[in-house]
């Protein structure tokens, strides 16, 4: 069964799926980029080449989105897998269902915050990444690895994942960062109620991980490594740096008032909601 690691794009996913990885998949707690990647991303070209169907269409793949999850859980086996989608219907198909999703963890950040690290790694202005944010309509385009996802806006992306009800768990990105301890207790609490009986809660190991996912030691694994989820930039055709601010990266010193404004208009009740207002 499926339990769904899913956010807005640049909201902390892969900061929580680096936590989790390296508790699971190492055996001392520190974090090897390789670990992040075993966490694998949905709806991934992968998944829908081994049902032999033609990806050229999008209403077949659509279509198809449960029977890619049921080859993903055909080992029965509980597994975290990451998403950048809405819980929406798509050409009349749902995204997922519960014989499927055991549950989900959905990360959501300060959208102030969310748009300047969204700038950098799609390559957009701040005005052009205000505006995708915005947009209901809005698309991920299909990459070599990931097929086209629909994300829609930063508030409608938030609350389709309610639908999950006592299912999901929503972590706020600031709390991960700034009470991390307290916040993985938290996890590893839901993950147990959810039926994960076997990621028992190992302090010394969680002690050990905790300090391996800073940002900082993030950043010197990521000059070390190719962290393939760096995107290549257009001009350079050097990947992007993808640890790039962190926790230095704060509205309040380098977001226009212009689009501050726009965004608290726009995303205000969501905002008041969790706390960011």
């Amino acid at each position: 069964m499926i339990i769904w690691l899913a956010s807005y794009p640049k909201s902390g996913n892969t900061l929580l799926r680096s936590i989790l990885a390296s508790y699971l998949f190492s055996n001392d707690g520190k974090l090897k980029l390789d670990y992040i990647y075993k966490i694998r991303q949905f709806p991934s070209i992968d998944d829908f080449q081994k049902l032999n169907i033609d990806l050229s269409n999008e209403k077949e793949v659509f279509q198809n989105f449960i029977e890619a999850q049921k080859i993903i859980n055909k080992d029965k086996k509980i597994k975290f897998v990451k998403t950048h989608s809405s819980l929406a219907r798509i050409n009349e198909c749902n995204f997922t269902d519960f014989n499927n999703s055991l549950g989900a963890i959905y990360m959501v950040r300060d959208p102030r915050n969310v748009v300047t690290s969204f700038a950098h790694h799609y390559n957009l202005s701040i005005g052009q990444a205000v505006s995708v944010m915005i947009d209901p309509k809005r698309w991920l385009v299909k990459t070599d690895l990931v097929y086209k996802t629909f994300m829609s806006s930063w508030s409608i992306n938030y609350n389709s994942w309610k639908q999950m009800k006592n299912k999901v768990l929503f972590v706020k990105y600031e709390d991960l960062l700034n009470r991390k301890k307290t916040t993985l207790i938290k996890i590893f609490k839901f993950l147990d109620e959810l039926g994960f009986k076997n990621l028992k809660l190992d302090m010394a190991k969680l002690n050990k991980v905790i300090e391996s996912s800073e940002f900082s030691t993030m950043q010197k694994l990521e000059k070390n490594e190719d962290f393939k989820e760096g995107v290549i930039d257009q001009e350079t055709g050097k990947r992007k740096t993808f640890f790039r601010l962190g926790p230095k990266n704060d509205w309040k010193q380098i977001l226009d008032n212009k689009y501050k404004e726009k965004i608290e208009i726009v995303f205000k009740k969501e905002m008041t909601e969790l706390g960011y207002l």
